[in-house]
């Protein structure tokens, strides 16, 4: 059969020369890979990890597979010749970065996967919208513009409050709400300088504008087997998200909403995936709920980000990347119930931009009864950058508790007890001596 140019007829990829091996795509920042392969060993499945970055860069780190996401086509056919040396069973990206290379690698192979279209649509989220609107699944309103445009002459065109947000960045990065016209040249301003940075060619690039949508904002985490949604968590997110920027902080579960309100939110995802065309592996989304119902913010191909996985345990102490791969293999999932406590993450907030100089008070908010760990990711004497530019957090605290209310005030408490000394940081520029 031909799959994107390649002859694969004489390929073979489930033989029992495979071994069991999962070929996961990762990044090298990335906080998602550790939990996939420490799955993966207690499911006895060998590992091979293709990493976005440059070949040279890869060769010189010692890393097996280095391939740019990006280019499709090229990364594409990377695999493919692997998977000729080294057969393996199925293709799991961490997160969104490797989302639709893995779903085009896995049409190339002739492995079980999301189709391509679908997996474009759950990153894109002009797409994103536009399917799900033809779908009759509740979205807000929204407008694609372009950073090509007069600023004044879009906010002309647009309701208020609305949200302005880039197509392809995640985790509420480029997010902003903007009031007023003002505000919202503003945010366009500061939304084309950060995709300028991350894309310096001169190009025009398009961005979303949508109606703000009232209501209070829920996560729910999901796997879909051939189309169908079963829902693994459904978290509460009780710190309001009403802009100017969307810093997520705190998910709890299980949720304190009414049955009706949680089923209506399941029905309104299952429909989402359909409508996205998602049929197979973890998915992920986010939506608000007013008294109109459930509306969908963002819908993804993949589990939850961070290490907010960590909150959630399965059957005998199942993890939720053991049943992606569990899946993914065809093997039998124990249960899909969660444990019977409550659990919750917070994901501790950058305050300023500058150097992170010290952390203080982890043992005494470690010491909060219900506090199981606290991660500090952001390295000392690095910068740090608040959203809407920046797209990481100072770090993860992790509770469980008997109850959702005793899980969000054990959290809220242990980061009253962290301290962390941020140095503004001096622009370059401004210690140059002048010309």
């Amino acid at each position: 059969m031909l799959f994107y140019g390649y002859n694969l007829c004489v390929m073979n990829t489930t033989s029992s020369s495979a071994s069991r091996r999962v070929l996961l795509l990762t990044t090298a920042k990335t906080y998602r890979a550790q939990p996939f392969l420490e799955a993966a060993e207690r499911l006895g499945l060998e590992v091979l990890k293709a990493i976005d970055m440059p070949g040279a860069l890869a060769e010189f780190w010692n890393t097996p597979l280095g391939i740019d996401f990006a280019d499709l086509e090229q990364a594409t056919r990377a695999i493919v010749d692997l998977a000729y040396r080294q057969p393996f069973e199925a293709i799991v990206s961490v997160d969104d970065s490797g989302s639709l290379l893995a779903a085009r690698a896995s049409a190339a192979l002739g492995l079980p996967h999301n189709s391509p279209d679908a997996a474009e649509a759950a990153r894109n989220k002009h797409r994103m919208r536009t399917l799900l609107a033809r779908g009759g699944v509740p979205v807000p309103d929204f407008k694609l513009f372009s950073t090509g445009d007069d600023p004044r002459q879009v906010a002309a065109q647009v309701e208020y409050p609305c949200v302005i947000k880039p197509l392809m960045l995640s985790g509420s990065r480029g997010v902003m709400r903007a009031d007023d016209p003002d505000r919202f040249v503003a945010a366009v301003d500061r939304l084309k300088s950060l995709l300028l940075s991350l894309d310096p060619a001169p190009a025009p690039k398009s961005f979303l504008v949508e109606r703000f949508i009232p209501g209070f904002e829920v996560a729910l985490e999901g796997i879909l087997d051939h189309g169908r949604l079963k829902v693994l968590a459904l978290f509460d997110k009780p710190d309001p998200l009403d802009g100017p920027f969307f810093e997520e902080t705190i998910y709890v579960t299980p949720s304190r909403l009414p049955h009706e309100v949680q089923s209506a939110i399941a029905d309104c995802v299952a429909s989402a995936a359909a409508a996205l065309g998602l049929r197979e592996g973890p998915m992920h989304a986010e939506l608000r709920v007013n008294a109109a119902g459930p509306w969908i913010v963002e819908v993804a191909g993949r589990s939850i980000g961070g290490l907010c996985s960590r909150t959630l345990r399965f059957g005998s102490d199942a993890s939720l990347e053991e049943l992606i791969l569990r899946q993914a293999f065809g093997l039998e999932i124990e249960s899909l119930s969660r444990e019977n406590r409550a659990g919750g993450v917070m994901m501790i907030p950058i305050p300023d931009t500058g150097l992170l100089r010290r952390v203080e008070g982890v043992p005494e908010a470690q010491a909060v009864p219900g506090i199981e760990e606290i991660q500090i990711t952001a390295k000392l004497n690095y910068p740090i950058v608040p959203l809407p530019e920046g797209d990481s957090y100072l770090g993860f605290i992790f509770a469980r508790g008997e109850t959702p209310d005793q899980v969000e005030a054990a959290l809220r408490e242990a980061q009253r007890r962290l301290r962390f000394a941020i140095e503004p940081s001096i622009p370059l520029l401004a210690i140059l001596p002048q010309v």
